[in-house]
């Protein structure tokens, strides 16, 4: 079965991108444009979340926070990403599993979301 990654950023050109590459790459894509949609889910949660840290409305950090905060969704990988190189720390700081500036080699992206997702199944075993 396919894995579930859900895309939550503001700018339609990455996340068309990022979710045809990861479509390609056989995992089960879904999007959303504003980050507190990410909140709203109650069930079938992703096996990843790859959040943008600023989205029109509210800060990925915020969501992160509470998605760890959360005992249905803490188990679940973060992967964060921004347009700021600085903000590493911050990202970690909330929550994150890992962080990737952008613009970001989609190779990059592809081995950062594998180890994430290998890493959650060894922790299950």
């Amino acid at each position: 079965m396919p894995k579930q990654i859900l895309i939550a950023d503001d700018d339609p050109g990455i996340v068309d991108a990022v979710a045809m590459i990861l479509d390609f790459h056989g995992y089960d894509v879904s999007f959303t444009y504003n980050g507190t949609d990410v909140l709203a889910i109650k069930e079938n949660y992703p096996d990843l979340f790859l959040l943008d840290i600023w989205m029109s409305g509210c800060d990925g950090r915020d969501i992160c926070r509470a998605l760890k905060a959360n005992e249905e969704t803490m188990h679940i990988p973060v992967l964060m990403i921004s347009a700021s190189k600085d903000i590493q720390q911050s990202a970690l700081q909330s929550g994150a599993n890992d962080f990737l500036a952008k613009p970001f080699d989609m190779q990059d992206l592809l081995e950062k979301i594998e180890g994430l997702l290998a890493n959650k199944l060894a922790a299950i075993a």
